[in-house]
């Protein structure tokens, strides 16, 4: 069985090097290619400059990482998202759209996901919205990188579940990396979260003990 997967996973990269090649050589015919397509990783299929194996970071560029990953482990501690409140919990059976536009619903989303080890789509989702919201174009790069080699790579460990479609999209835009890059990718997961796993987390015992949880009223104090 493990030799199967190891020989799935040869040609998967084999595909996605292939591809990598095809987006590379048409890019040349048209004169349009990108200058750190040289450094593309022979790992990655994306044939843009996000692998760091070959890429040279500066010193602010260092900094950038750093800046973000710290980031990227505040939002990964869905522990401390804040309480929600007996109606707010409530109001998340009325859509997915609620519970994602409360802090504590994703709170409490991601902390089922984990159990179900799904907490990257969340994690992805979330580094994506980080990433809309930055302007500076070196930070966007940087970020575009990170995220790629955090949600996308077929190496990462934190890989999320992408079709075909999607990931060609994001081959071509990783050429040109933008804070909408991984816009499509993003709907994708949304999707997979909303049809998936919150029916699952509105049937849970989760979700079903933190709605008893915030009935029970506060013990009393002594006076």
């Amino acid at each position: 069985m493990g030799s199967e997967r190891l020989e799935m996973r040869k040609r998967q990269i084999q595909v996605h090097q292939e591809a990598a090649a095809s987006v590379l050589q048409s890019q040349h015919r048209m004169g349009n290619m990108p200058t750190n397509a040289s450094n593309a990783c022979c790992f990655c299929w994306c044939c843009c400059c996000s692998c760091s194996c070959l890429t040279v970071m500066t010193e602010d560029e260092r900094i950038q990482r750093s800046t973000y990953e710290r980031r990227t482990e505040g939002i990964a501690n869905c522990d401390d998202s804040p309480k929600p409140t007996l109606e707010d919990a409530t109001m998340w059976t009325m859509s997915f759209e609620r519970l994602m536009k409360s802090p504590a619903g994703r709170g409490c989303f991601r902390q089922f996901l984990r159990t179900e080890f799904s907490e990257e789509n969340m994690m992805f989702w979330l580094a994506c919205e980080e990433l809309k919201k930055e302007t500076n174009k070196t930070v966007v790069e940087e970020k575009v990188r990170q995220i790629y080699e955090d949600f996308i790579s077929i190496l990462s460990p934190k890989e999320v579940s992408l079709d075909s479609r999607v990931r060609e999209v994001i081959n071509k835009n990783m050429l040109e990396p933008t804070s909408h890059t991984f816009e499509d990718a993003q709907q994708q997961i949304y999707t997979l979260m909303q049809r998936d796993s919150y029916p699952r987390y509105m049937n849970s015992t989760a979700y079903a003990d933190l709605l008893q949880d915030l009935e029970e009223p506060p013990p009393a104090t002594e006076p």
